[in-house]
């Protein structure tokens, strides 16, 4: 049996960690919710905004070229994922979601690749790919400021025709205890993909699953007027650009809502098996204290037996 000198040492680790997850695990949980109110405080502006751009499009001009399809010769991916581990599932998931995709996928032409977080950037140079950029320390509580150099290298690239298209691989937020890693084709523009992506954003449970916003649709540009200066092609290159930098900025919302609360259940699950262990290591220790007390009185009466 383990002395008991041992066992205090080691019940003593045990309590320090329990206290270092559960803190952890606050934390997270409080990050979590400021990442949902935050996405959440936009979503009435981004309805307005693609109902403004469903319209404007439909009058007689020339789409803007984010919103044009081409032909795929090359692809951009862009994973996100955390700068941070002690999230649980959260980075595997998304990356063994991404190899089976590739796995699978036959019509996207030559691959380059973009990281988000610096776990994404370690796996995709492990795994050999053409990562030509990265982007790092976007913050817990992420700002357009943060997202708008992403955003930037994005559109150029497409404007420039780097590539045809883009796909973003990211987590999305489903509630406090369910995340799911998701694919989206995020360029060419498409109103579905900006509709889906601003839906998405409240969560089907918890606190802020009972926040409602009419989804507003398509109509006719007839019936709608707009004064529109300087130009309604000026007007939708411009609007067009704002919605994309909106549509990452939500994506990164909810990798960040994912991430902190991947990270608050992977804390609890260390903080409930700390305590367990504590449990048992106590059990263990009075045991063994025990034994030495019945071993010394065994000992004595063995002693005091010899003397008579």
């Amino acid at each position: 049996m383990e002395s008991t000198q041992n066992l205090k040492k080691r019940i003593k680790s045990v309590a320090n960690i329990n206290k270092i997850t559960k803190a952890m695990e606050l934390v997270a949980a409080t990050k979590m919710r400021k990442a949902q109110e935050i996405a959440l405080a936009s979503r009435p502006y981004a309805f307005v905004a693609l109902d403004l751009l469903a319209n404007v499009t439909l009058l007689e001009t020339a789409l803007p070229e984010l919103l044009k399809k081409r032909k795929t010769q090359k692809t951009l991916f862009v994973l996100v994922a955390s700068d941070k581990g002690l999230a649980g599932a959260f980075n595997s998931s998304l990356f063994r979601k991404f190899e089976q995709f590739v796995r699978r996928q036959t019509s996207y032409g030559l691959q380059d690749f973009v990281a988000v977080g610096e776990k994404t950037a370690a796996y995709l140079s492990r795994k050999g790919y053409n990562v030509i950029k990265k982007f790092t320390n976007v913050g817990d509580h992420t700002t357009p400021e943060q997202v708008q150099p992403l955003v930037d290298f994005l559109v150029l690239g497409y404007l420039d025709k780097s590539w045809d298209k883009v796909v973003v691989f990211s987590t999305h937020f489903k509630s406090a205890l369910k995340q799911d890693p998701l694919m989206r084709e995020i360029l060419p523009i498409s109103f579905e993909s900006i509709q889906g992506t601003i839906q998405e954003i409240v969560p089907e449970t918890g606190r802020f699953s009972d926040v409602i916003s009419p989804v507003r649709h398509k109509t006719s540009a007839k019936d709608v007027k707009y004064l529109i200066e300087p130009s309604p092609k000026a007007v939708l290159e411009n609007l067009t650009r704002h919605l994309f930098s909106m549509q990452v900025y939500h994506l990164i919302l909810e990798a960040n809502a994912a991430e902190h609360s991947a990270r608050r259940m992977a804390m609890k699950t260390a903080s409930d098996n700390a305590s367990e262990l504590g449990e048992n290591l106590n059990l263990q220790y009075n045991k063994s204290r025990q034994a030495g007390i019945t071993n010394q009185i065994i000992e004595i009466s063995a002693g005091a037996e010899a003397l008579n």
